[in-house]
């Protein structure tokens, strides 16, 4: 009975990740963020691509906290066009970056295999990452940590609800878990190194 009941987190996660998008946009529409928007576009891509490979490959529960990592910053790039002023400045690493990340996915588009589909969403996913990373590390100002700390949470529900402990059903919300960690890190960076 517990078992099951722990697999259902997997819901308040996903409640989770759309607060965290609504207090995002908020920022936004405040002007203390300023999204990135190759990041969370690509962000957006990479995570609905593993979430169908996920559910072609059998994830059930598991794949719920997947689909809003895309969802919900699919809302927070759309957000940012409907707001003036509130995106970062794009530089040629950016758009690198961003070219890396498609080719990934156009490379699993080529192989239609559900475990590459997953390998290369976190490839472009990680990609995509590089410059909110380095937006966070040298401005962390301009972001806002609160989602990333959700996408730990999310990550780790969804461990919960896997079924099977195959690699189509714990590798992308490892990533998420490990990813969400270094951007918390890089925007928290200064604050941390005071206490050692």
């Amino acid at each position: 009975m517990i078992e099951i009941l722990l697999q259902y987190l997997v819901f308040v996660s996903a409640g989770a990740f759309l607060v965290a998008a609504y207090v995002y946009v908020r920022s936004m529409l405040k002007g203390s963020v300023k999204p990135n928007r190759v990041s969370w576009l690509l962000w957006a891509i990479a995570s609905m691509i593993s979430f169908a490979a996920e559910v072609s490959n059998g994830a059930g529960f598991a794949a719920v906290p997947v689909f809003m990592s895309g969802f919900c910053p699919l809302l927070i790039f759309a957000a940012s066009f409907l707001v003036k002023g509130t995106h970062w400045r794009l530089v040629k690493l950016d758009y690198a970056c961003g070219l890396l990340s498609a080719l990934a996915l156009v490379f699993w588009i080529v192989t239609s295999d559900a475990d590459v589909a997953i390998l290369f969403a976190i490839l472009s996913d990680a990609l995509a990452s590089v410059p909110t990373l380095l937006k966070g590390w040298q401005h962390p100002e301009s972001e806002s940590a609160w989602t990333y700390l959700v996408g730990i949470f999310g990550g780790l529900t969804s461990f919960l609800a896997i079924s099977a402990w195959i690699f189509s059903q714990y590798a992308f919300p490892a990533y998420l878990v490990i990813i969400s960690i270094l951007l918390v890190l890089s925007i928290y960076r200064k604050r941390i190194l005071i206490y050692f």
